[in-house]
């Protein structure tokens, strides 16, 4: 996925774009970078790879050289950024987040007059954020080409850009998929996904962006260049997993939302009376923490944690290359509570189960040391499509989640016939689908919360909120 950061001020602004940014760290670990701004000295801009070291320690040395008044900073789960353009439009930094599914017949219509270039990366494909100031520069203006650009992108595009005059242009993606926040305070605005990263350097709530809206940032206020849409499809999984907990996106706080989440599971278990008997309910670390916490204190069975995360050395950016390390970093990073563990009985909840890698040696990992039941929980549906519109739970395959490849394993290609089916745990497909995943990983039971009940944590329409990776639905 990824996060961006911006400020505009009366005041230098590079801590505020350094913390802020760094507050988006959860979402991302590729690549980030910083660009500034200053009437005198124009734009300052650093990039660094985040793939074996977090955002602070690439960026902390720049603060001594990155100066301005306003500025930009991005973390990426994709190609370098923010880049720097200049184009019939004057100079603009640019940093995106989303998917652009129609890249390559993009790159051949601007191609097409034979008289345009884009810089190759070395596999050949063309950096997005790149494409997309390509897009832009169609237009006769800023907007037009912004405009221009959502128009021609097939997936999703949330854009923020840093203007020559110190402005900034924010636009969110045309179905809202992912939240733009505006926080104000005495000096100036930013501008945020998250809105706890605002907070944090006392900035207060002014504004959230609507579907498809633009809007002119400036010290001074914001002014809406395009108006915003009024069909929204903001993403589910911002509150089931990698949204931060104290965050809020239209006005639905995540932690709030999962503790919620947890309850509804609890609840309709003890109506179904499917409830298993427990030592402790548990949270896998460290989304799927306040889904059990809901669930424990539903259920009145005692919240425990049997194993914890180890991260100081370890930390969510370590991505060796080889797999064999992989798998030992990650049975590394779960240091056991033997105590809570020898001969108990256990609950976990997971804030999904996805492709089922890492919960398969956690589970092993427990019964090593010595579980006597490990029961599953997953705090949404299973997972039966990848996700066009962000880069999560994306992949080379749908048979790499584990709810489609064990459907495929029960009844071949038929069984994509009957998705819907599978997903609903109430039919003979969906106990099926239970039936199968518990004894591949040897859990006692399973259960996932149903799509009816996670929109009812989330609390919006669910007509706003995308389901698509749980339902298939646009």
């Amino acid at each position: 996925m990824g996060g961006f950061f911006g400020a505009v001020s009366n005041r230098e602004v590079v801590l505020d774009v350094f913390f802020g940014t760094d507050y988006h760290s959860h979402l991302g670990t590729r690549n980030a970078g910083m660009c500034t701004w200053t009437a005198d000295g124009g734009f300052h801009r650093q990039i660094h790879s985040i793939a074996n070291t977090p955002f602070r320690t690439k960026f902390e040395h720049e603060l001594n050289d990155l100066r301005g008044t306003s500025g930009i900073g991005c973390i990426s789960d994709s190609d370098p950024q923010p880049l720097l353009v200049r184009s019939h439009l004057g100079i603009y930094a640019i940093a995106t987040v989303g998917i652009i599914n129609n890249a390559e017949k993009l790159v051949d219509i601007y191609f097409k007059d034979h008289r345009h270039q884009l810089m190759a990366m070395s596999n050949g494909s063309v950096n997005a954020t790149e494409l997309v100031a390509a897009l832009i520069n169609e237009g006769e203006t800023i907007v037009e080409g912004l405009e221009n650009a959502q128009k021609m992108i097939e997936g999703s595009m949330t854009m923020i850009l840093l203007m020559e005059n110190g402005d900034l242009i924010a636009a969110r993606d045309r179905y809202g998929r992912l939240p733009v926040l505006i926080g104000k305070n005495a000096d100036g605005r930013c501008v945020s996904f998250e809105s706890f990263a605002y907070h944090k350097l006392d900035y207060s709530d002014e504004y959230e962006l609507g579907p498809g809206e633009i809007v002119r940032i400036s010290k001074e206020g914001i002014e809406t260049l395009v108006a915003a849409g009024d069909k929204m499809k903001i993403c589910g999984f911002l509150w089931s997993y990698y949204g931060y907990p104290n965050s809020n996106y239209e006005g639905k706080n995540v932690e709030v939302m999962r503790y919620k989440n947890g309850a509804l599971m609890a609840k309709k278990e003890m109506e179904e009376g499917t409830l298993p008997n427990v030592d402790f309910v548990a949270g896998v670390p460290d989304s799927g923490i306040p889904h059990a916490i809901g669930y424990s204190n539903y259920s009145h069975m005692p919240f425990g944690r049997p194993f914890i995360k180890y991260t100081p050395t370890w930390p969510r950016s370590f991505m060796p290359p080889n797999q064999q390390v992989r798998d030992q970093v990650a049975r590394m990073k779960q240091v056991p509570v033997p105590e809570l563990i020898d001969g108990k009985k256990l609950l976990f909840v997971d804030d999904s189960i996805v492709r089922g890698t890492q919960l398969q040696g956690t589970v092993q990992f427990l019964y090593e040391a010595g579980a006597k039941e490990v029961h599953m929980r997953s705090a949404c549906p299973p997972i039966m499509y990848a996700c066009k519109y962000l880069n999560f739970s994306s992949g080379n395959s749908e048979l790499e989640l584990i709810a489609r490849r064990t459907i495929r394993e029960i009844e071949g290609e038929e069984g994509d016939k009957h998705l819907e089916e599978y997903a609903d745990s109430s039919t003979e497909r969906g106990k099926c689908l239970l039936k199968t995943i518990c004894s591949k990983f040897g859990f006692d039971s399973l259960g996932y919360q149903s799509l009816d009940g996670v929109l009812e944590a989330i609390g919006l329409d669910p007509e706003k909120v995308c389901t698509y990776c749980w339902s298939g639905k646009e």
